[in-house]
């Protein structure tokens, strides 16, 4: 509990309030400073192997050599097989906080079709949606915390996420299946926040099909989307939703 101070009829009052923790990560890679994420304080294993795993630079556990992550001084140290490239170009992402990735598309194209997958039922959207909706209810006190999740065509919640920053929940979602063995491959992956280029391209890069959202998708993220075979469903809200990528992924009927 923080002190805060409340403003109700001109006056204020002192009072105590629930406030998100924010936590500066630096990732050392291979004895080399590679970057600083800026995230929730827990379960930063997961952050780490996921945002690895995402660019590019991991694919199996056995790629980690080593991954120690020290809480009281803010600094991960990973050693993976191979060496990172010689030069990396940050690229600063509409994530909030501003993400940061070495791995966005260019205007050229993604150049990756996420692998066939059978129609998904629409029920299991929203029944993966009202359950993460469900987890995130304990976060309600404070607000400031976007979700993910990953679930099955069958509606079953697989695994989920919460974090300061809508860009980490889908590295903590990569990161958590790598080392628990869970396979993301033909899983529906649903979000509390807009969905934007980068993204969509880890959602490529995890060969996961469908993508839904309670809010908007980015003009970017649905050329995305398009591009890599994904269904991108948007503003799922009650028993509605539009379809801005590949409808035919979704087991309905189109007018």
């Amino acid at each position: 509990m923080k002190e805060m101070f409340i403003y109700k009829d001109g006056q204020l009052a002192r009072g105590e309030a629930e406030v998100v923790g924010e936590f500066p990560l630096v990732l050392r890679v291979n004895d080399r400073e590679l970057v600083t994420l800026i995230a929730s304080p827990h379960d930063l294993r997961f952050l780490v192997a996921g945002f690895l795993r995402v660019q590019g630079f991991v694919s199996r556990v056995e790629d980690f050599l080593m991954l120690s992550v020290c809480n009281d001084y803010g600094i991960a140290n990973v050693r993976i097989r191979g060496e990172l490239p010689a030069e990396l170009k940050p690229i600063l992402t509409s994530g909030c906080g501003t993400g940061i990735t070495f791995s966005l598309p260019a205007a050229g194209g993604l150049g990756k079709r996420v692998g066939e997958c059978e129609p998904i039922p629409p029920e299991a959207v929203f029944d993966l949606m009202g359950q993460l909706t469900q987890k995130a209810e304990q976060y309600k006190s404070h607000g400031g915390v976007h979700s993910a999740a990953v679930g099955d065509s069958h509606g079953r919640l697989l695994l989920h996420a919460e974090d300061i920053g809508r860009h980490n929940t889908f590295d903590r979602l990569a990161g958590e299946a790598l080392l628990k063995g869970v396979p993301l491959a033909g899983r529906v992956l649903v979000t509390s926040g807009r969905v934007s280029a980068e993204m969509a391209a880890k959602a490529a890069a995890l060969d996961i099909p469908l993508i839904a959202s309670r809010t908007s998708p980015t003009d970017m993220a649905i050329r995305i989307c398009q591009e890599a075979g994904i269904a991108l469903i948007g503003y799922l809200r009650g028993a509605r939703f539009n379809v801005y990528a590949h409808p035919e992924l979704l087991s309905i009927p189109t007018c």
